[in-house]
């Protein structure tokens, strides 16, 4: 998946590059029966569209709206000639919104190449910005603004409370029309978002809706009936990349809000980590896998263990090269997290991410041709790893 706005994605179902266009129709015969009525209404039970606001939902999304927009923002963002393909536009567009008075939170897929940043408020304010805050892991960034003070401050909800059905509202500049709003329901939740620019690899459950989530939403709030935020818009899903994406992608607003909390008071996220590299078993030289006594493609191969992380004092082991960088001896597969068998070495990272510094994980590796228990307690994550 390239979740930035502007680019495309690789064939088959994946998030596609936030592109993607919604066509509606009304059926026809409305005129006829408001001249047999006479009046300027068209009638359907209880529901008068002679007036403004006609069902408590819509008085709900008015209400939520009215709240919401003033809080949210555009970003353009300049991007590096270095960070350009041949023919891309080096301007690009995102959304974001105020959660403290000169702090702004948005996707950092919206201002990782960035050379400059402007942000226009609601109202059609246009002030510089700075990025001070970023956490690739969760696909988030902080920016900062000092000419003006936030008109309005979103607060979190729960995400955690958000049900199957449940209506949210997405504001934000999809396709360059700011202080967008549409609704939709909360549809499900999905680890299957595959993403091809590797940043939100420490997102375990994306959530998905019907609301309209196209280039430009990326970064905009996602929001409960009560005006809440319970996410924040990423991406959008397509069966290719010559379907619009319809199916919306958001990070949950739990996992956002636990991330700016750590950038503010530590400055990096303190998810867990093993801090080691991996390899999918899938990947490797069928021979390898038979000479490790690998009967299965499945879970994680470890590559590298860097001194003092905690795969290194757990005693994780890495994998040998020779000279050319050719793999010779494979070091220890993590087939299991906590007694969960994992797929390849992206499940290892979303469930030990799912974890915080100072716990203990159980993983079970493959070593020497049977399965070996190891007990990790994960470390406090730092600026400098």
């Amino acid at each position: 998946m390239n979740a930035g706005p502007g680019h495309g994605s690789p064939q088959g179902s994946q998030p596609r590059g936030l592109r993607g266009r919604g066509l509606g129709r009304r059926v026809l015969g409305i005129g006829a029966l408001v001249g047999v009525a006479m009046v300027c209404a068209y009638v359907t039970g209880r529901v008068t569209a002679q007036n403004a606001l006609v069902t408590s939902d819509e008085i709900n999304t008015v209400e939520v709206q009215r709240q919401a927009v003033p809080g949210t923002v555009r970003i353009d963002v300049r991007i590096r000639q270095d960070a350009l393909q041949q023919g891309e536009s080096p301007n690009e567009t995102g959304s974001g919104f105020f959660y403290k008075a000169n702090l702004i939170v948005t996707n950092y897929h919206v201002v990782q190449n960035q050379e400059s940043l402007s942000v226009t408020l609601s109202d059609g304010r246009t002030v510089p910005a700075k990025v001070v805050g970023i956490d690739p892991g969760l696909d988030i960034a902080v920016i900062r603004v000092t000419v003006v003070s936030a008109p309005k401050l979103l607060s979190f909800g729960d995400s955690s409370r958000l049900v199957p059905g449940q209506k949210i509202i997405a504001v934000g500049t999809p396709l360059k029309y700011q202080n967008f709003i549409s609704t939709g329901v909360y549809a499900t939740s999905s680890d299957r978002v595959p993403r091809s620019d590797k940043l939100g690899n420490e997102v375990g459950t994306y959530m998905l809706t019907t609301a309209t989530i196209q280039g430009g939403s990326s970064g905009g709030p996602i929001l409960d009936s009560r005006g809440q935020v319970v996410g924040l818009a990423d991406a959008n899903v397509a069966d290719g990349d010559l379907v619009p994406g319809i199916i919306g992608v958001f990070i949950p607003g739990n996992l956002v809000k636990q991330s700016l909390t750590d950038l503010e008071t530590v400055g990096v996220s303190q998810r867990g980590t093993l801090g080691v590299t991996f390899q999918d078993p899938a990947n490797l030289d069928p021979a390898l896998r038979q000479l490790a006594g690998l009967t299965s493609s499945n879970g994680a191969l470890i590559i590298d263990v860097p001194a003092g992380t905690a795969g290194a004092r757990s005693g994780l082991r890495g994998s040998l090269k020779n000279n050319e960088g050719q793999l010779v001896t494979l070091g220890d597969v993590i087939v299991a997290v906590d007694g969960n068998r994992v797929k390849n070495s992206q499940d290892v990272v979303r469930r030990v991410a799912a974890r915080r510094p100072g716990q203990i994980m159980s993983l079970t590796v493959w070593r020497n041709k049977k399965e070996v228990p190891v007990r990790v307690t994960l470390l406090k994550r730092t600026l400098e790893n």
